[in-house]
């Protein structure tokens, strides 16, 4: 599908133009100050609105868990879905005025619930004829006004993400997704919304769309040679200006990247991934961020901006719609202008309200289509597998992905010049909470094993680089030394390290020395019994995410790439249970690795 932007880009100015709503007339508010006539004090004009927010939604419509096909419930009792955002949003209006609020989504929003997944691919909404997406629906009755891009938004190709954005009633903003040919914004950028006042004034507000840059690795087989994606202080630099030129009084940033300064794909992009922060503090103009894409929850953070000094409010609320972000601005007329006095943030948790029965009345048949998916049988299992200690032990559930990569490679590779090599496997524990049961195995159980949309890759790599791979692998533990005590729940996620980012390699065996620092962990490195030659070759199993450099995994993504599958690694786990009928770890399950201190092992 061709990259063209949507109408309401196509009218407007080659540099984008913005989306106009109108706001109602709001209650009054006054101040005194200065002096009328007859020494009375002359009425300051003052308006105060809210703007509402939401984050890496991730497909998430009702409070329900569709990999284990229930309610869903977490240690802090959290809900989800946006059937509970719609409650709070409601509940917000009513207190400040419908017309006195703008809602907003700082990006993430069509993948990571079976619910997405089966409008992307299962039931797809780019069909002729085919279905208007649950987000979209539902995005559309809470009464969006705006929402950036995140990362997620790519994964199922351009096309799903045009037709989705074709699907919705409020702009998808990215500044920073450009046209790779005409580097020309391929989104809208910004929009601008004017909110009414009692003084007859309007107060327009501009909201800039920022996008991660991380898309260019993370998703490089959607988007090169399409799309390109600078960094987010760049652009706000751009265009925070040219929004205040155009009449803006208020500039909010909704910006799907965190705000530590930190990134994850190492030295492969020029750019921040978690760039709020920083932009925030180099570009002059924004009075509120609101921040996505770090999945975790800030109700409020000031950042001094260098050139002005002042402050700029930051907010981030959890995700799967888990909060809502209110920011609350406090504007006083000043030399023919509106300029915000206040502004300050707080999130509001979901877990308070009950669903909205319109929402969830809108989307119950899609609903019941994707729990009656889920739920059919694929195959059997001997014994039950859970990734419960996976973090720390060699658990046959994650052999379980690793066989099915490793065969699949072989297979794809069998006949040509590589067939001879050896066929090495990497796997994360992607939940802790995976479980394949005894008897019947269902789609739910497979997707809640492997729940991303990851692709499988096979890459070149020689012992030498397998050995950085795992060493940097390693980086997952924390450093414990021999004979202190071990707790398994303080064991793990050195560093912020997602389990995501730590992967066990089948195929070669190996002890991880936790009593070691970090680069000297990895000993005992062999493959069929003997030390690991530096040299030899192997062919690693790799999914597209590590093997495009998420992670910054050392070697991997400038390895030679031997064969790429455009099917999701969760499908390919369902057709190898339904073709075998039976799992049976005693099959297939090895303990390959193992976590010691000083030679003895940890468990």
């Amino acid at each position: 599908m061709p990259l063209n932007r949507r109408t309401f880009l196509e009218r407007s100015a080659a540099a984008g133009a913005g989306v106009a709503v109108a706001g109602a007339v709001a209650v009054p508010a006054e101040a005194h100050g200065g002096h009328g006539g007859h020494g009375r004090p002359r009425p300051r004009k003052r308006y105060s609105f809210t703007v509402m927010g939401t984050t890496d939604l991730h497909g998430n419509v009702f409070n329900w868990d569709y990999f284990t096909d229930e309610e869903f419930d977490d240690k802090a009792h959290n809900d989800v879905g946006l059937a509970k955002i719609s409650t709070l949003v409601d509940q917000v209006r009513a207190a400040k005025g419908r017309r006195n609020t703008l809602l907003i989504d700082a990006g993430d929003t069509i993948q990571g619930t079976q619910l997405s997944y089966y409008y992307a691919k299962v039931d797809p909404i780019t069909a002729r004829r085919g279905p208007v997406h649950p987000m979209a629906q539902a995005m559309n009755a809470i009464g969006y006004d705006a929402a950036a891009l995140g990362n997620h938004e790519f994964n199922y190709g351009i096309p799903v993400l045009r037709k989705f954005e074709e699907q919705c009633d409020f702009p998808l903003l990215g500044a920073n997704a450009l046209d790779a040919k005409t580097l020309r914004p391929a989104f809208a950028p910004y929009s601008m919304h004017r909110l009414r006042t009692p003084h007859g004034k309007d107060v327009r507000v501009a909201v800039l769309g920022l996008t991660n840059p991380g898309i260019a690795i993370w998703d490089k087989a959607n988007v090169s040679g399409k799309m390109v994606f600078p960094g987010l202080e760049e652009q706000a630099a751009k265009w925070v200006p040219r929004l205040r030129s155009m009449g803006a009084d208020v500039v909010i940033v909704s910006a799907h990247s965190g705000s530590s300064g930190t990134s994850s794909y190492g030295d492969q992009l020029p750019y921040v991934e978690n760039a709020a922060g920083l932009v925030a503090e180099q570009v002059p103009g924004i009075d509120a961020i609101l921040v996505g894409h770090a999945h975790t929850e800030i109700p409020e953070y000031r950042v001094r901006n260098k050139e002005t000094g002042k402050d700029v409010v930051l907010s981030e609320p959890l995700k799967w719609g888990q909060r809502l972000t209110l920011f609350d601005f406090d504007l006083v007329w000043e030399k023919g202008r509106w300029v915000v006095e206040k502004a300050g943030a707080q999130v509001l948790n979901s877990n308070t309200v009950a669903e909205d029965p319109e929402i969830t009345g809108l989307l119950a048949d899609e609903h019941k289509k994707v729990v009656a998916y889920v739920n059919q049988v694929i195959g059997s299992s001997t014994v039950v597998m859970t990734t419960a200690d996976a973090p720390w032990r060699d658990e046959p559930i994650i052999d379980l992905i690793n066989v099915v990569q490793a065969e699949t490679v072989k297979a794809a590779l069998a006949g040509g010049a590589y067939a001879a090599l050896p066929v090495l496997s990497q796997a994360s524990c992607f939940s802790r909470t995976a479980r394949i049961p005894a008897g019947a195995i269902s789609i739910k159980d497979a997707a809640g094993l492997y729940p991303f949309e990851n692709t499988l890759e096979a890459r070149l790599l020689t012992g030498a680089q397998l050995k950085d791979y795992l060493e940097f692998s390693a980086r997952y533990y924390v450093r414990t030394p021999a004979g202190a005590p071990v707790d398994t729940s303080k064991l793990t996620n050195a560093d912020g390290t997602p389990d995501y980012n730590y992967d066990a390699v089948s195929g070669l065996t190996y002890d991880i020395d936790i009593a070691k620092p970090v680069g000297q962990r990895i000993t005992g490195l062999s493959f069929e019994g003997r030390p690991l030659d530096p040299a030899a070759k192997f062919v690693l199993a790799v999914n597209n995410y590590r093997a495009s450099g998420g992670g910054a995994f050392p070697h991997v993504a400038g390895a030679q790439q031997l064969w790429a599958n455009s099917d999701e690694i969760r499908n390919t786990i369902i057709q190898w249970v339904k073709a075998r009928g039976t799992v049976d770890p005693g099959t297939f399950a090895s303990v390959d690795w193992k976590l010691t201190r000083d030679g003895v092992p940890v468990f």
